[in-house]
């Protein structure tokens, strides 16, 4: 048996385990660092640090007030935060007291915030602040099983006469009973965590269905403990690593983070302010960070856009230095695959230095200066901006996983990436491809099961094991993955040709830097569509660049220079596309798409039929007057 899978094999029954084991090996090692604001409100953030000791006193005494308030083993804890420090603490202090984490997404409205903490029969919700709390009340009385509110930030909290005595107290209170509670049974802690099987409900993440009620995903212990051992075992991050975490940790991408940071003992700098991204980068200085690919289209979008408001000689070079990236990304890793060797030819390699020079470093430094690596998942990356990050050393490790596999099922190996591609399958994961081109999964990582709904879980998991994901992929003879779509969204034109959207939709998100998002409709017509939101600071740039300054965003959309500039974009677009491919119309949206109005995920996917609906006027407007069939 190899080092790998006996490390895998020999895995304790939990995470709250492997914390204990953690802190007794690198107790005064620091483990997490967060921001502080200035008590002014002006000024750049004061960084502060927890050790692994440090945090154990606050996720001891977090585990031990749960129980002193009755929380049994296996009993739900909601917790409804933004990804800050004191998220990793409660829900570790959760892990700890043997119970399971709900998690809930701060942005979920107050009624389906109430269903899910029905759903999950949560005993008691770890809240972030005074607008989570108001949900909360605002539900009550549909909420009889919820005894207690735990509130992470006071301030604005305001007493209510209608809450029952006791049912709202803040984490630092939490914290002082739990710790009172420990002076007298000192053993505690350690008698919770040996008790606990690696069968036993760890979370309850509720997948943001595009239809209908979001379904619970049951993730026991050992789903937790087999992705920390095999994030551990794949030897993409070290202990001396730093990661800089901003995912939502209600999103099994960001948990999955926390279960491997644990393992290998590396530091996490935690702050999940998107807005802060890029003035935290410089200061956290960060080795390696998980993102969405969302953040890599924004960067690449505002590089880009700094070049053109540099003039028409700077966006000159930006474009010559992005060609030179792509083409030295793909003949580097092109010559790794087949000799081990990321050499390129000389005439090449000297365009590459001067490139480097002019634009890639001061890209890097905008990273921090020192990022080996980002991993990026929950949705495909456009290859054309793989290419370009990767030429210009900003390695984007894709990796590809779901909330019923633990978030973590393949991951691109370190110099071997290859873009395009979402790499090899973790040590532990089995891959196979269906008939019809599905993906099937097998392995610790999948879930038990939808929460109540044995129904829902016979559908797509089968008695001996295999997970149906609902993507269609191909496997490469050495076993890379590549994603090509999502079953249920390919299109099937009148014309009876299939056609992948986000295939299309990711080649013009490299053709175009003013997109935002791109949403393309064919299913069961005779050409396609697509409905294009674009990216605000971007275009509001070019705007002002082309008489249309001092307009609002729906004002320059709607403008016929803007329609001009995309349908230049789309047209470059069509002619690297199959002729069914081709997008024949599209429509500028007056906004941009947005979590809040449920058109994207929480981490930012598109929810297609919300689109659809949504914009159905705009859709239908495209194909009238014209023969469908």
């Amino acid at each position: 048996m190899s080092d790998t899978q006996t490390l895998i094999e020999n895995r304790p029954p939990s995470v709250a385990t492997l914390f204990l084991e953690r802190v007794a090996a690198t107790p005064d090692a620091e483990a997490y660092r967060y921001p502080v604001p200035p008590a002014s409100g002006e000024g750049p953030d004061d960084w502060k640090s927890l050790s692994w000791a440090e945090a154990a006193d606050r996720v001891y005494a977090i585990a031990a007030g749960l129980i002193e308030l009755g929380v049994q083993p296996e009993e739900r804890v909601a917790l409804s935060s933004a990804t800050r420090v004191e998220w990793i603490l409660a829900d570790l202090g959760i892990l700890c007291a043997g119970a399971a984490t709900t998690t809930v997404y701060p942005q979920t409205n107050a009624e389906e915030s109430a269903f899910i903490l029905s759903d999950s029969d949560s005993r008691v919700l770890i809240a972030e602040d005074a607008a989570q709390l108001a949900k909360a009340r605002e539900k009550r009385t549909e909420l009889p099983d919820l005894a207690h509110v735990v509130v992470i930030d006071p301030k604005g909290v305001e007493p209510s006469d209608d809450d029952p005595e006791g049912w709202v107290l803040t984490l630092a209170e939490l914290e002082v009973r739990g710790a009172a509670y420990l002076e007298k049974n000192p053993d505690l802690i350690k008698k919770k965590v040996s008790a606990i099987t690696a069968d036993q409900l760890a979370t309850l993440i509720y997948t943001s269905g595009t239809t209908g009620r979001p379904k619970g995903v049951r993730l026991p212990q050992d789903n937790w403990s087999y992705m920390a051992k095999a994030i551990a075992a794949t030897g993409l991050v070290t202990a001396d690593d730093v990661q800089y975490l901003w995912l939502p940790l209600a999103h099994v991408f960001g948990k999955v983070l926390t279960s491997g940071q644990i393992e290998v003992g590396h530091v996490t700098a935690v702050d999940g302010r998107v807005d802060k991204i890029i003035e935290n980068l410089p200061v956290v200085q960060p080795t390696y960070m998980a993102a969405v690919p969302r953040i890599f289209e924004k960067v690449y979008n505002g590089v880009a856009a700094k070049a053109r408001a540099g003039g028409p000689a700077k966006y000159k070079i930006f474009q010559w230095a992005a060609e030179v990236a792509r083409e030295y990304a793909k003949v580097t890793q092109d010559n790794f695959r087949r000799t081990g060797s990321t050499s390129a030819p000389f005439g090449l390699a000297a365009k590459h230095k001067i490139a480097d020079a002019l634009v890639y470093a001061k890209l890097r430094e905008a990273f921090g200066g020192r990022l080996r690596a980002c991993v990026s998942g929950s949705a495909a990356l456009a290859p054309d901006i793989g290419y370009f990050f990767s030429g210009a050393g900003v390695h984007i490790l894709e990796g590809y996983g779901l909330t019923e596999s633990s978030a973590a099922s393949f991951v691109n190996p370190g110099e071997a990436y290859r873009t395009g591609t979402v790499g090899k399958p973790l040590p532990g994961c089995e891959v196979r491809i269906a008939d019809d081109g599905e993906i099937l999964l097998r392995g610790p990582g999948i879930m038990e099961g939808y929460h109540g709904l044995p129904e829902k879980t016979a559908e797509v998991l089968e008695p001996d094991g295999w997970f149906h994901t609902g993507d269609i992929g191909e496997l490469s003879a050495d076993g890379y993955l590549r994603i090509t779509d999502r079953k249920k969204d390919l299109i099937k034109t009148s014309g009876g040709k299939y056609i992948a959207p986000a295939e299309v939709e990711g080649q013009f998100k490299a053709v175009c830097p003013y997109v935002s998002n791109i949403l393309v409709h064919g299913a069961d017509r005779n050409f396609c569509t697509a409905l294009i939101a674009l990216d605000e600071p971007a275009i509001l740039g070019w705007a002002k660049e082309n008489g249309l300054g001092g307009k609002s965003y729906a004002e320059v959309v709607a403008a016929p220079e803007t329609v001009e500039l995309i349908d230049g974009y789309v047209k470059r677009l069509n002619e690297g596309l199959q002729r069914w491919q081709t997008i024949k119309k599209f429509r500028l949206l007056p906004r941009d798409l947005d979590v809040e109005h449920g058109e994207l995920t929480p981490s930012l996917k598109l929810k297609r039929p919300v689109v659809e609906r949504e914009y159905k006027g705009l859709i239908d407007e495209m194909y009238a007057g014209t023969r469908e069939g």
